[in-house]
């Protein structure tokens, strides 16, 4: 029978894993996945950290969420806590190597970093956007984990929170960097997922759906396309210097100025068509984004 484990602190963390070295820091630790113990039973996972690891799992599945994913190839996997992992199908020789530097929120609540880790988009990725790293790349993270693990062994001083949170901040840029490199080099295909989330917007604009369910969200485009929002909103600011939602906001607009164009329909019409209850917002809306009201376009075109 399957059960969910919420992890809080890290002396738990150490436990779950039988982990054989004690923790040095009650926010912090690097484990080496080599030396933790792989439970048999089916338990689900809700961890309370921030997580960055480099994972290569043999002979079980790892579900994130509600998909599983192969790890039989190491794979840079990130997660922001609160968030379901689970480990299922172990075999007798399943083993886990690589690293996992875990860290709790309140390690860098006081910090800069608190406020710029929302900017780290990858957090939320799904798993079958992994980061799939270089040799170079891999050691190049390596070395800076290590130097986090040398700073919280060491005799705590009033220094060390701050190089601590720091060199984490490296860490994540390091990532930012190696995701964008991902990017590029998968740049063609990527471009096919531009065609089709741009396809996507252009026939839910042209359907009922928009009057009955107003603006797609970000979250409806990436499910459609079998993506994250924030991985699908990464990749095309990219690809094309915009947001997922200018992207949206764009085709709402053109379709407006078709509606206004080259139909007979008054402003009040096609605001509702676009699934704006009220008028006044589709007019605010629209001028924002042409500098112009609804009737002006309409006159001056």
């Amino acid at each position: 029978m399957t059960h969910t484990v919420i992890i809080k602190s890290i002396s738990e963390l150490h436990e779950l894993f039988s982990y054989p070295d004690k923790p040095d820091h009650p926010l912090i630790s690097l484990i080496d996945f080599s030396k933790i113990q792989m439970r048999k039973d089916a338990t689900r996972y809700i961890l309370g950290f921030y997580l960055v690891s480099l994972k290569k799992l043999k002979g079980a599945d790892y579900l994130y969420g509600r998909k599983d994913h192969d790890f039989s190839e190491a794979s840079l996997i990130c997660m922001a806590p609160e968030q379901l992992s689970f480990v299922s199908n172990i075999e007798e020789e399943s083993s886990v190597e690589g690293w996992g530097l875990y860290f709790h929120p309140d390690l860098i609540r006081s910090s800069f970093l608190n406020d710029k880790i929302k900017s780290y988009g990858f957090f939320s990725y799904d798993m079958n956007e992994a980061l799939h790293l270089s040799d170079k790349e891999k050691k190049t993270l390596y070395a800076v984990v290590e130097t986090i693990k040398q700073e919280y062994s060491m005799n705590l001083d009033s220094f060390s929170n701050d190089l601590i949170v720091s060199n984490i901040e490296v860490l994540l840029n390091y990532c930012k960097r190696f995701y964008g490199r991902q990017f590029l080099t998968r740049a063609h295909h990527n471009k096919g997922i531009v065609s089709q989330f741009e396809k996507l917007l252009s026939d839910y604009f042209e359907s009922e759906e928009v009057k009955t369910n107003g603006l797609p969200s970000v979250k409806y485009c990436a499910k459609k396309l079998h993506l994250s929002p924030n991985y699908l909103g990464d990749l095309l600011k990219q690809e094309t210097g915009k947001s997922a939602m200018e992207h949206i906001h764009y085709h709402l607009i053109e379709k407006a100025k078709s509606l206004l164009l080259n139909s007979s329909q008054s402003v009040s019409e096609i605001a509702y068509q676009l699934g704006y209850e009220q008028t006044q917002n589709f007019s605010k809306f629209f001028k924002k984004k042409t500098q112009m009201s609804p009737l002006e376009y309409r006159r001056l075109n």
